[in-house]
């Protein structure tokens, strides 16, 4: 693959068919290094890392980036696709929006908001952004399991960390009229959490045919402040880390 950077032939047999994917390479090693048994690098082509392993029951499963945002992600995918996988999980962080979600908690996203450019060369923007539930089903299961406070609901999928997510502390303290009072409106409709992949990734789902959810470690608390809490963000990301590892343990 192209931008991959590996092929059918590095996959072994029997080949994958589950892949992790997490915008950040690190935790792409993280994973791989942490929680997998035999897992290997299989490229890091334009630095995008991934690595192939197997998990306790022996399934083989990837552990991939998928870049910062939906277009990087959208090449990650249809990649991954092609080369015979059938259902993703994608490990993130995000920033609440709502005061009764806590940092250090995760959300696992049921549907999301896409305001992505990205997702409109896929599908229509009224073409829903839905989870498949049954791989849903499966982390909320798992987070029930480890006993780790979970959120379920409605995430905002966005282009932007700064703008997009209404944050007016950056290099541009304008924000235009569309995106003043964003996030209040969001947290009236019931949406939990900010993030900027799972959008294009649940669109991309449904018109590919594949299996995919979203599971995120909270390391920002909107309500209060705009910045992340660098010292909550490592407990957030293992507690999603080994959500997802549990889920995909049980998937058929």
């Amino acid at each position: 693959m192209y931008h991959l950077g590996f092929g059918q032939d590095d996959l072994g047999s029997p080949p994958p068919t589950l892949a992790l994917l997490s915008g950040d390479p690190q935790r792409a090693s993280q994973i791989a290094q942490d929680y997998l048994q035999e897992g290997r690098l299989l490229s890091e082509n334009r630095g995008l890392k991934s690595y192939l392993g197997k998990l306790s029951n022996n399934r083989p499963i990837l552990s991939a980036t998928s870049g910062m945002g939906a277009p990087s992600l959208s090449i990650v995918v249809n990649e991954l696709v092609q080369l015979g996988i059938e259902t993703i999980i994608r490990v993130g962080t995000c920033g609440s929006i709502q005061e009764y979600v806590p940092v250090g908690s995760i959300v696992i996203t049921r549907a999301a908001l896409c305001r992505q450019g990205a997702a409109n060369d896929i599908a229509p923007i009224e073409y829903p952004a839905a989870a498949d539930p049954f791989l849903t089903v499966r982390l909320v299961e798992a987070a029930r399991e480890l006993g780790i406070e979970h959120y379920l609901g409605i995430t905002a999928s966005v282009d932007t960390f700064y703008e997009g997510q209404e944050r007016t502390d950056s290099a541009n303290p304008y924000l235009i009229r569309r995106l003043q009072g964003i996030t209040r409106e969001y947290r009236r409709l019931n949406v939990l959490n900010y993030e900027m992949e799972c959008g294009t990734l649940l669109k991309m789902a449904g018109v590919y045919g594949f299996a995919a959810a979203c599971v995120c470690g909270v390391v920002a608390q909107r309500t209060a402040g705009e910045g992340v809490i660098v010292g909550e963000k490592e407990v957030a990301v293992q507690r999603a880390i080994a959500v997802a590892i549990r889920a995909a343990e049980n998937v058929d």
